[in-house]
């Protein structure tokens, strides 16, 4: 038993997790992971070189599954156990940004393939990587992942992953997905995929209770749902002011700036969603691709501000029919947000939307459940 299971079997006999089959199935691979790797010395060293016959460290490991299913909380169990240097935890948002910026750099010096250099210093900076929600959702990603990953395996880096998807199911109909193939049959030829589809959401059940509807908008709002989006993430609140942002695309080629964006749950403005002329196709789109929204600054409606209510109506609808986990600040509880003039009546059923979408029944239901 290494450091991995061990601390696993800590937080199972402190109550701070329930017992799990698919957690202490991943938890199992992960120790075996940290078995090879006390056992293997960093590739390229003296050492390696002249132990010719010492193993090359794994590959790695690919974890995948639902919302909530204690994907982070492994990868970061694994990440803070195995003594193995040097190594580094980011989310795989972040990790993409860095590496175009890298390749950037490269173009610049006109040199050839840019690709080759990149994956060096990477190598050099990391020996275990671990990437918290892999996704691929543009192109220009899609098209340099394969070679990136498999000049960084070459090089003996070992790589532990998250993501909601199984890897024939990442970058699933995105543009020239055929050049993509090649990272998914890598990741599943070299890493081992271990599945976490466990019928509890864990992360909901970090949320201890906390409300999903906070009334009025204001400062004490704002922070109660700043934590929750926390909780929620399992992303440090220190580094808030690194939270990634998202331009969500939209049908016709349009795109929605999403402020904060991370494992599936997004932030909005209600301006930003009702304020401005959008229609059902581009709520559906938000509805598909979030399994949380958090809405801040919901106002009174009325007559006066009638299309910023009835695209309010649409919005929630299309949450809803997608099961999508909602939490937002507002002036009035649901049933207090239109009450007056024309268009009040017909708001009556999205404010009973609104409250069943805080029940626990609802919560309890997964991304897009019947």
């Amino acid at each position: 038993m290494t450091d991995v299971a061990a601390r696993y079997a800590e937080l199972l006999a402190a109550g701070e997790l329930r017992p799990d089959p698919d957690q202490a199935a991943a938890v199992a691979i992960l120790d075996d992971l940290a078995e090879e790797l006390a056992e293997t010395k960093n590739r390229g060293s003296l050492i390696w070189r002249l132990a010719g016959r010492m193993k090359d460290p794994p590959a790695g490991v690919y974890m995948w599954g639902g919302v909530g299913r204690g994907k982070s909380m492994l990868l970061d169990l694994a990440f803070h156990s195995i003594p193995y240097a040097p190594k580094r935890r980011v989310h795989f948002h972040e990790f993409m940004q860095e590496v175009h910026e890298r390749l950037r750099v490269e173009r610049a010096k006109e040199e050839g393939d840019p690709i080759p250099p990149v994956a060096r210093a990477i190598a050099a900076e990391a020996k275990l990587l671990c990437f918290d929600e892999m996704v691929i959702n543009n192109s220009a990603d899609a098209m340099i992942l394969s070679r990136l990953f498999s000049q960084l395996l070459e090089a003996g880096v070992t790589v532990v992953t998250t993501s909601n998807r199984p890897p024939g199911d990442l970058y699933l109909n995105g543009l020239n997905r055929e050049l993509f193939l090649p990272f998914i049959a890598l990741i599943e030829r070299e890493l081992k995929v271990v599945p976490l589809n466990g019928p509890t959401d864990y992360r909901l059940h970090r949320l201890g209770g906390m409300p999903t509807w906070y009334v009025p908008n204001g400062p004490d709002a704002t922070k109660a749902l700043a934590e929750a989006f926390f909780r929620l993430t399992d992303y440090p609140v220190e580094d808030r002011a690194k939270v990634p942002t998202e331009e969500l695309k939209l049908p016709g080629g349009r795109s929605l700036h999403v402020p904060k964006s991370l494992k599936g749950a997004a932030v909005f403005s209600f301006r930003r969603l009702c304020g401005e002329a959008r229609g059902a196709a581009d709520y559906l789109a938000i509805a598909r691709h979030f399994h949380t929204v958090i809405i801040v600054g919901i106002p009174l409606m009325g007559p006066e501000n009638r299309n910023e209510a009835a695209r309010f109506v649409t919005l929630i609808d299309a949450l809803y029919e997608h099961k999508v986990k909602l939490l937002a600040a507002a002036d009035a509880e649901p049933q207090g947000l239109y009450v007056h003039g024309d268009g009040a009546f017909e708001f009556e059923r999205t404010a009973s939307r609104l409250l069943e979408m805080q029940s626990a029944d609802y919560l309890a239901l997964g991304h897009g459940e019947d």
